[in-house]
Order: structure tokens, then C-alpha cells, then sequence
């Protein structure tokens, strides 16, 4: 199992930042470079506990679709979402909020295991895990722009 850990500092309320953290039109917005649209269960404004969405979009030159569901969600402090339908073996991606001082660390920790046993491993540890990061760091700062003109 591979674990990507990400911290991002913005100038927001956690309010703020954990509504655009769950919000499919933001996260269309940052996911612009893979064409990644919502296609199925809720596609446009904030997702909530128990909901779904399914995402498509090109990833390494082909068109994947991954359903997730929010599977925990405690307000403005931390959620959940985890594959119900996909590529991957496993993926889990929580999302962990704090404010200080004015500014909220957005702690991201995604886990996954790809399929394909050893072929899998090898992909990942030469592409995917350094696309998910990328993916992650591009997610994070449309976040931080979007929050951070609302104050």
C-alpha cells in the first residue's frame, strides 16, 4: 500500500476551506488538466456523509472512471472519501482541517493499493504516485486561491 501525506497552509477559516474541499465544481476547476468531470450521483455543489460521486477523466492517455463516497464527515474538521468502483485494489483519501491563527493547514492523506500484484507495484513507484501528488498539489492550490478570496 502506498501513503501520500500533503500539508497545505491557507488564509481561510476551516469553514471555508473544508466547503471547498468538498465541493465537485472546485474540484472540476482543478482537475482541468486530466478532463476530469462529475458523471454520475452528485455532480455540481457540496457532496455530503453518504453521498457519491463518480469521476471520469484521462489519466496516463486513457479515460478512467472512480466512484467514491463520503464515508466519514465531522464538520469543518475532517471527512472521508473512499472507492466504491475504480482502477485501484484500495483508495482512501481523508482529509484532516485545523486553523491557527487565521490560516488552516489541510492535511491530506491518501492511501491506495493498485492491482496487477508486482506490474502495479512498479507503475506506481515510477508514475502514478508521483501523478496523484501532482494531482494533489494542483488540487490544493486552486483550493488555497479559491478560499482565500473569500475572506
Amino acid at each position: 500500500m502506498t501513503t501520500i501525506n500533503l500539508t497545505t497552509k491557507i488564509k481561510a477559516s476551516k469553514q471555508i476551506v473544508f466547503d471547498a474541499s468538498r465541493d465537485i465544481d472546485i474540484h472540476q476547476q482543478s482537475a482541468s488538466k486530466t478532463s476530469e468531470v462529475a458523471i454520475a450521483g452528485i455532480t455540481s455543489g457540496l457532496i455530503n456523509l453518504n453521498e457519491t460521486v463518480t469521476w471520469r477523466g484521462k489519466h496516463f492517455g486513457i479515460y478512467l472512471t472512480h466512484k467514491s463516497r463520503i464515508t466519514v464527515m465531522n464538520f469543518y474538521d475532517y471527512f472521508v472519501d473512499e472507492m466504491e468502483e475504480g482502477k485501484f485494489k484500495f483508495f482512501k483519501h481523508e482529509h484532516f482541517f485545523e486553523e491557527q491563527n487565521g490560516i488552516t493547514i489541510l492535511n491530506d492523506k491518501m492511501q491506495y493499493e493498485t492491482p496487477f500484484g508486482i506490474f502495479g507495484k512498479v507503475f506506481d513507484s515510477l508514475f502514478l504516485k508521483k501523478h496523484l501528488i501532482q494531482f494533489l498539489l494542483e488540487r490544493n492550490k486552486i483550493l488555497k486561491e479559491v478560499s482565500e478570496k473569500q475572506i
